[in-house]
C-alpha cells in the first residue's frame, strides 16, 4: 500500500494543480498568476482540421504553389484569365444582339429606335467613364479649361455630326480633320495696347453683365465701353460674330451667356485676351472603334439636351433608364424632341 502510494506520488510530482480552479498548470507564472493548462475548445479544434482539410483540397485543385514560369495549374484548370474571358464572352454575346443594326445605322436612327438608343447610352457612359472623365469629371461638369457638356453651350457645335467630329479628329490633336482655330494674343504679340485690351475686356464683361465691367468694379464709363465695341467689331467679331454670340466653325464661345471656360472674372478674361488660349483633346478615332464612337456621341448629345439636327428626331426616355438596364431590354417611351 505505502509503496503504490509513493509511486503516485513520485509520477505525478511534476505536475502543478491550480488550488482555485483545480487545473493543472503550464508551470509558467508571472507576478504570481499561473497560467493553466485548459485543453483547446472543441468546436475550434474541429475547425483548424476542416481548415487543414480544405487548404490540401484548394492546393489540388486550383492553382497555388509558385513554381518556374507561373505556378501550379491545379486539376480544375482554373485561372483568372479564363473567368476574365468567359465574362467578356457573355458581355460580347448580350452586346451582338443589337450589334449589327447598330453598326449599320446612322446617330438619326439610333435615336429613333429605342433598343438603339438604350444600347448607345449604357455603352457611351462605360466609355466615357474609361476615356472621358479624366478631364471632364465623372459627372462631366467639366473645370477650368474643361468644358462642361452637361449644358447648351457647343463650342465646335453640338448637333450629332458635330458631336462625332469632334471626338473623331480631337482638336488642335493633328491630322488634317482635327479642329483647329488660334486665338490671337492681342497683348503678348503686340495687336492691342495694355489700354485697348481693358477696354474690350470692360466691353466683354458688359456683354453678360450689363451696364457693368465687373461685379467688384462697378459701373464703366460709357467711352470705354463704346471703345472697347469698336475694337471688338475689329478684332474679335470675326470669330465670336458681330453679335458675339460666338460660332461654331472656329469654336468661339458665346460671349452673352456668361459660361466661362477659364474663368468669367475680369483678372481671367484679360489674361485671355493679352495671351490667348488653346486647349487640346485627343483624336479618339485613333484610340477607339467607331461603334463607341457612336455611342458616345449620343450619351454626350443627350448629356447637354444636344442642338436640333434636320430630322426629327423622338428620344426615348431618360439616359438613367437605359444606363440602369445596361442596353439590353429598355422599352422607354417616345416623346418629340424639342
Amino acid at each position: 500500500m505505502s509503496d503504490k502510494k509513493s509511486n503516485k506520488n513520485s509520477a505525478g510530482a511534476h505536475k502543478d494543480i491550480d488550488e482555485v480552479s483545480g487545473v493543472e498548470t503550464t508551470g509558467h507564472s508571472w507576478d504570481g498568476l499561473k497560467e493553466l493548462n485548459n485543453p483547446l475548445p472543441r468546436w475550434w479544434v474541429w475547425v483548424f482540421i476542416i481548415c487543414i482539410i480544405w487548404s490540401i483540397w484548394y492546393f489540388v485543385v486550383y492553382p497555388s504553389w509558385p513554381v518556374p514560369g507561373g505556378a501550379t495549374e491545379g486539376m480544375g484548370g482554373y485561372t483568372q484569365y479564363k473567368e476574365l474571358e468567359e465574362s467578356q464572352a457573355e458581355i460580347r454575346a448580350r452586346q451582338d444582339v443589337y450589334l449589327e443594326r447598330f453598326e449599320n445605322a446612322s446617330l438619326n436612327e439610333i435615336l429613333n429606335d429605342p433598343e438603339l438608343y438604350a444600347f448607345a447610352i449604357a455603352g457611351g457612359a462605360a466609355a466615357f467613364k474609361d476615356n472621358c472623365a479624366t478631364c471632364h469629371g465623372t459627372g462631366a461638369e467639366g473645370g477650368k479649361g474643361y468644358p462642361n457638356l452637361n449644358d447648351d453651350d457647343w463650342l465646335w457645335g453640338g448637333k450629332l455630326d458635330e458631336i462625332h467630329q469632334t471626338l473623331t479628329h480631337g482638336i488642335r490633336a493633328g491630322g488634317l480633320d482635327t479642329r483647329v482655330s488660334q486665338m490671337p494674343a492681342f497683348g503678348k504679340e503686340g495687336l492691342l495696347t495694355r489700354d485697348e485690351v481693358n477696354n474690350v475686356v470692360d466691353f466683354v464683361l458688359s456683354l453678360s453683365h450689363p451696364h457693368q465691367g465687373d461685379e467688384t468694379h462697378g459701373d464703366v464709363p460709357q467711352e470705354y465701353l463704346a471703345a472697347g465695341a469698336e475694337i471688338f467689331q475689329q478684332q474679335c467679331a470675326s470669330c465670336h460674330g458681330p453679335d458675339a454670340k460666338g460660332k461654331h466653325e472656329f469654336g468661339a464661345p458665346n460671349l452673352t451667356d456668361a459660361i466661362w471656360l477659364y474663368g468669367g472674372d475680369r483678372e481671367t478674361i484679360f489674361k485671355t485676351v493679352y495671351n490667348a488660349r488653346g486647349g487640346m483633346m485627343p483624336a479618339w478615332g485613333e484610340r477607339l472603334d467607331e461603334n463607341t464612337i457612336k455611342q458616345l456621341t449620343v450619351y454626350l448629345h443627350q448629356l447637354g439636351g444636344g442642338e436640333k439636327d434636320d430630322a426629327p428626331v423622338l428620344i426615348p426616355a431618360t439616359a438613367e433608364e437605359a444606363i440602369e438596364d445596361n442596353g439590353q431590354h429598355a422599352e422607354p417611351e417616345q416623346q418629340p424632341a424639342e
